[in-house]
């Protein structure tokens, strides 16, 4: 349809909308109009994706001084739904100008990295990102290019070198391109398909990419830099954005990345004099530039299209400074590395704890090794323009230096908002010797605050959010809008229930006191046993951690739950290795897909719970084992929630509850992916039946916990699902959907009135081909 909102003309590819969609649109559009940032939550399965693309891409259309949309997706096949829904969305809006000649023409595409889009026989073949990367760098750099030229024995990439040929033909025509459209495309027209996106970028009006692309700074120097500030960007299903903050600024150091930066040290050494034996004018020459203050931009702009020579973004003050003298001769800085990394290795040998700042580090670093704060900013910069000046391709083989670099850099430039811990123990396991120095990152608005101060205007949704107003606090900002959207719905496809006894009235609970013990074991088996007998197709079950889950199977073994459970359903257990859950996964669906059904055991902020869907029959029930609070003895958590206390006046517990529930809700959420789903949720734990848990769950789960479904006991929790399963095993009328849906007449009759809320109805439908999230 085509409707008008507020004046603005909106594109939407599909024949009703659902009112929560034109409501996310109102607050949407108002946040741009604005040019200020929003916080926005929007029900699971109710097409937030298409709502965002329609009317940003309309927004677009009817503004033509706004920048490009940059689109933050958290995996690979979510940023090819996206791209797939916006050409859909491209195709449908073109229809509309087919008599005036055609739309305005767009250009879209997909960014990832070489690993996803190499077409190198040999080198898409390496297994790991850094493998792939170190392989294309072996056939791409500058100086391999040129010696190939007078050797006809050194290798390079035909694509790179077909894309280079082809000067400014080299580009992509307007259009909308996924990862899988690239890939084809250059094999066709044999370019290199990273290459090529990272250059048509520039020119894009919508592009996708990952989370890291933006926030980690080592990449976004390379990738967003020249990016203009009327861009509109977008970190879609955002719920965990802090973490992914604190992850992308800091670096954990142990043994092992210590003595391998001692090796690449040695080999930098060896080098070098190699280099003056043979070259000696490429020493020099990089001395000069760096002596001219030109490093920052001219050391690193040649080979920017290179990640592995990614450069932190430092604060403008620093840009402006030269590199310091002491470390702009090679022989030097390498002295400098040798110095710093005996430091560290004297740090890591310690016998207890120790918890620095920042500043009392650099202190004890200058009276160790006389070494300031200020050079250590520069660290990492000098070490990507030594590597480049000394041609070193093998860039795979100095991760342990780039490790230390990267911490030298963080350390000298935050003079807060971090902690510097040394445990010579495992925290979990204090019998097991595993020293480590880990600089974390204790404030997540250090690494947003370049991002919202760059662009004008930057939206975070999700849903997810609840409780939606701690974001502000923690992430720094103040946003123009805030909206938590309700869904609606034609009959009751969510059913939320709390479960707090076992059949024998015993209170079951993974509290720390309560999760070993054998009752609440065995009633949490014989819950979802007795489940298993009742629910069709797909369990998926979520545990707080890994150890728990394994203890606790393993005690179901010992008796004889999980035999009996197997007797109903096939049982599948999510593990830590990437390959064997995978291979799980599709087992599951099988199973699911052949009518024998089958129970899913994940843990809560793994891979599973935060990117794989359970639609369908592979998730007609999800069960929360417990509240999934953080391991609250870490001490990297116990620094954190000190600093949030004394800088942003959050308290410990409202913090770690916001966080468990938000991991908790995330989990559940992924049994319902559209209107026409339906699922049980049951949070199995007797801690949800309090208020400051429960209010703290997404509105569009709690409309739907009905008192009756409160303080259940495991036979009361039967009687619903039975009662559930039955109600939506029922035909339903799908002509019914037209209550909760809007025309296109009759969103073109609201734009003259006030904006309706979208109201809290009960129950889930589909529209007839309607969308889905």
């Amino acid at each position: 349809m085509r409707f008008q909102l507020e004046g603005l003309t909106v594109y939407f590819p599909y024949e009703f909308i659902y009112p929560e969609q034109y409501q996310y649109m109102l607050e949407l559009k108002h946040a741009l109009d604005a040019k200020g940032h929003c916080l926005l939550e929007m029900p699971t399965g109710t097409g937030k994706t298409i709502t965002l693309l329609s009317l940003i891409t309309s927004y677009q259309l009817a503004h033509p001084e706004v920048g490009k949309l940059i689109y933050c997706t958290r995996t690979v096949p979510e940023m090819e739904k996206v791209l797939a829904e916006l050409k859909e969305l491209m195709q449908y809006r073109q229809r509309y100008f087919e008599e005036s000649g055609g739309a305005p023409p767009i250009l879209a595409l997909g960014l990832s990295s070489r690993k996803n889009l190499c077409i190198h026989p040999k080198v898409m073949e390496e297994g790991s990102r850094e493998s792939v990367d170190a392989g294309c760098m072996r056939l791409t750099a500058p100086w391999v290019r040129e010696r190939a030229q007078n050797d006809a024995d050194i290798e390079t990439c035909g694509f790179f070198e077909g894309l280079d040929g082809a000067g400014p033909d080299g580009r992509l025509d307007p259009g909308v391109y996924t990862l899988h459209d690239l890939r084809v495309m250059g094999r066709k027209r044999q370019w290199c398909p990273y290459f090529l996106a990272r250059h048509m970028i520039a020119y894009a009006n919508v592009v996708v990419y990952n989370y890291q692309y933006m926030i980690d700074p080592k990449v976004s120097q390379m990738v967003s830099r020249e990016m203009e500030r009327e861009c509109v960007v977008v970190f879609d299903e955002a719920h965990n954005i802090d973490n992914v903050c604190i992850e992308a600024l800091s670096v954990n150091l142990r043994q092992q990345a210590l003595d391998s930066a001692g090796r690449n040290i040695a080999t930098l050494r060896r080098e070098i004099e190699r280099v003056k034996e043979t070259d000696a004018g490429r020493l020099k020459a990089e001395y000069q530039r760096l002596l001219s203050g030109l490093q920052a931009q001219g050391a690193l702009e040649e080979e920017d299209t290179q990640r592995w020579l990614a450069n932190p973004a430092l604060p403008e003050d620093v840009l402006r400074e030269a590199v310091p003298g002491n470390i702009r001769r090679a022989e030097h800085f390498l002295a400098f590395l040798q110095r710093f990394l005996a430091f560290l290795r004297q740090r890591l040998a310690v016998t207890q704890v120790q918890n620095d700042t920042p500043a009392s580090f650099l202190q004890a670093l200058q009276e160790t090794v006389q070494i300031e704060g200020k050079t250590l900013r520069f660290c990492y910069d000098r070490l990507t323009s030594l590597i480049k000046t000394l041609e070193i391709t093998a860039s795979d083989d100095f991760g342990g230096l780039h490790a230390v670099a990267d911490f030298a850099t963080l350390v000298g430039t935050y003079s807060r908002g971090f902690a510097i811990i040394t445990e010579p123990y495992d925290d979990r396991l204090p019998s097991v010797p595993d020293p480590v120095i880990q600089l974390s990152c204790l404030d997540a608005s250090l690494a947003m605050r370049p991002i919202f101060s760059k662009f004008q205007t930057v939206v975070i949704t999700s849903g997810t959010l609840s409780p939606i107003d701690l974001y502000p606090r923690i992430l720094n900002f103040n946003p123009v809008c805030i909206a938590s959207l309700n869904m609606t719905l034609t009959r009751d496809c969510l059913c939320p229930v709390v479960l707090t006894r076992g059949g024998d009235q015993l209170p079951v609970s993974t509290k720390f006191d309560m999760r070993s013990d054998p009752q609440v074991i065995r009633n949490y088996g014989r819950m979802l046993v007795d489940l298993a007998a009742t629910v069709p197709d797909g369990i998926v079950c979520f545990f707080v951690s890994y150890l728990y889950m394994d203890t606790i199977v393993s005690r179901w073994n010992d008796m004889g739950i999980l035999q009996e459970l197997m007797q109903h359903k096939l049982v599948f257990i999510e593990t830590q290795d990437v390959v064997e859950t995978t291979l799980a996964l599709d087992n599951f669906r099988r199973a699911c897909d052949c009518g024998r059904g089958a129970v899913f055991f994940s843990v809560a902020r793994g891979k599973v719970a935060e990117g794989i869907d359970f639609d369908r029959h592979y998730g007609r029930c999800v069960v929360m084992f417990g509240v999934p609070y953080q391991y609250t003895l870490s001490r990297i958590l116990r620094a954190r929630l000190e600093y949030l206390r004394e800088t942003f006046q959050i308290r410990e517990n409202d913090y770690l509850a916001f966080d468990a529930v938000r991991q908790a809700a995330q989990c559940v959420g992924r049994v319902i992916r559209s209107k026409a789903d339906y699922g049980l949720m049951v949070f199995a734990d007797k801690r949800y039946q309090r208020h400051d848990k429960r209010d703290k769950l997404p509105a569009w789960i709690t409309q739907h916990l009905k008192d009756s479904h409160l303080n259940l006991s495991t036979d009361m929790l039967l009687c619903i699902a039975r009662e559930f399963m039955r109600s939506m095993a029922q035909p339903y009328d799908r002509s019914a959907v037209g209550r909760t849906l809007l025309s296109e007449a009759a969103v073109n009759a609201l734009d003259t009135a006030a904006p309706p809320a979208a109201p809290a109805a009960a129950g889930g439908a589909s529209a007839a081909p309607m969308q889905t999230d």
